[in-house]
């Protein structure tokens, strides 16, 4: 029997009450029994449990990868889609910025500061 996904789940359940769906808490549950009562259906043809997107975690016949794989298709690379940095990238940018800081300090405490290098020049 299926679990649905819909943006509009209070909608959808709607939507098969009126085409003569049994919906709600205290419809007996035969094989979707880990639908939350009020997202669940019967119907002559079987059980149905409309998921809203916010339920998806919760759902138990799709898990979590086999949904990353349609919504964000070419492996774990940014699931924002906005291009930004992998976990791996920002640590190293990070490691860079630091040994940066660290190398400037270092710099001018060993006496190659900038008004040193001027007053030498002729």
């Amino acid at each position: 029997m299926p679990e649905q996904i819909s943006k509009y789940p209070d909608v959808t359940l709607r939507i098969l009450e009126e085409a003569g769906a049994v919906c709600g808490e205290g419809v007996p549950q035969k094989i979707l029994t880990a639908c939350p009562p009020e997202r669940f259906c019967s119907l002559p043809s079987g059980e149905i449990c409309i998921y809203g997107i916010a339920d998806i975690p919760t759902m138990t016949q799709i898990s979590k990868q086999e949904l990353a794989t349609v919504v964000c298709p070419g492996g774990q690379k940014d699931a924002t889609g906005t291009g930004g940095l992998s976990v791996a990238q920002g640590v190293a940018l990070g490691g860079i910025f630091i040994a940066g800081v660290l190398f400037g300090r270092f710099w001018r405490r060993s006496g190659k500061s900038g008004k040193q290098l001027d007053a030498r020049l002729p």
